[in-house]
């Protein structure tokens, strides 16, 4: 029997074990170097980065150069709420801070004992749970009314008027609702030209909280729904066909796609809200401070400007301003938290 290349005397083949190692070898290395060659290629040196993304770092360098000087560098005169800062000591206020006596958390104890401060916050409070209830919801409600017009033309229309007092200032807003709720406004002088007994609004103190509510509605509820219809832009207009073709109705349309679609929008935003929780407003308050008395209109906001600005007590107002920061940051940390445990990234990701 002829033999052929590589077999036994018997005609057989020996196994081939002696090549699998070398293979296995050779596997082994690609599997070690397949990853350290991988994570080379993957990665972009940030020179070339930097000179991809040049027009992209201009744009934005003018923004970060006004978010430094005016949001970043005001926060180190925080260090005043620990002096007794008095700006006449130096000929500038800047130097006057290390002219100051430190006086430690006496501004902060100071803070607690007084009970202007505590009606001021609760004040705000009460004003913040109020704009919760019954302003953060109207804009979604609009954008929800907005997105179910079919015309076009009109949904523009409609979008201007309602964007259009954005635009105004407080004194313009506070103006055109005193001329038509004030004493000497038009609903009060059609009912007192019809004999009923006319009223005036703006001066009622009990009233105020649901007033500033209406002007904030007013003023600002059709701007808030530019944020919802960019949402509600985003969804697929077959999830509605699918959900028409199953038999569900306008309602359940609005139930089961549009408010999912909304979910992550109104979670970052309530957020957001929060954090700002003891901030209400300023020139919307101050605005009206003398037609319904100190104990009605008086936030934190005001309350600050009273203390530091009127008053002149610039550490007292600094530390009322540092802790009011400190509990907003605690607040969106909580509320962000919150957002996770119901499945929401919130304002960053876990």
């Amino acid at each position: 029997m002829a033999l052929t290349a590589g077999s036994r005397p018997d005609g057989t083949r020996p196994p081939a074990a002696v090549e699998e190692p070398t293979v296995a070898v050779a596997t082994a290395g690609a599997k070690v170097l397949a990853p350290r060659r991988t994570s080379k290629a993957g990665k972009v040196p940030w020179r070339i980065r930097l000179r991809r993304d040049r027009a992209l770092i201009l744009m934005t360098l003018p923004v970060i150069v006004l978010l430094l000087i005016f949001n970043y560098v005001p926060l180190l005169g925080n260090v005043v709420a620990f002096q007794d800062y008095d700006p006449y000591v130096s000929s500038n206020g800047v130097t006057a801070i290390f002219h100051s006596p430190w006086v430690g958390v006496q501004q902060f104890s100071r803070m607690f004992d007084d009970p202007l401060f505590w009606s001021a916050a609760k004040n705000t409070l009460v004003l913040f749970v109020l704009q919760l209830v019954l302003f953060f919801p109207v804009p979604i409600a609009l954008a929800l009314v907005i997105n179910s017009v079919i015309r076009l033309r009109v949904r523009a229309v409609a979008q201007a008027i309602m964007y259009l007092p954005h635009f105004f200032s407080w004194v313009l807003v506070v103006t055109v609702f005193q001329q038509v709720l004030g004493g000497a406004g038009i609903i009060a002088q059609t009912l007192e030209n019809h004999g009923w007994s006319g009223f005036d609004l703006m001066t009622n103190a009990s009233l105020f909280k649901y007033l500033v509510i209406a002007e904030a509605v007013w003023k600002d509820a059709g701007w808030g729904i530019i944020v919802f219809l960019a949402a509600l832009s985003a969804v697929s207009t077959d999830l509605y066909e699918a959900a028409a073709m199953d038999g569900a109705g306008r309602r359940r349309r609005m139930w089961h796609v549009t408010l999912p679609a909304l979910r992550p929008v109104i979670a970052l935003l309530l957020v957001l809200r929060v954090g700002d929780a003891l901030s209400v407003g300023f020139e919307q308050f101050l605005l009206q401070r003398d037609a319904v008395g100190v104990g009605a209109s008086e936030v934190l906001d005001t309350y600050v400007w009273n203390m530091g600005i009127q008053n002149g007590d610039f550490s007292y107002a600094a530390a009322v301003g540092l802790a009011k920061g400190l509990i907003g940051v605690v607040l969106v940390l909580g509320a962000n938290k919150f957002a996770h445990l119901l499945g929401e990234q919130g304002v960053y990701q876990k």
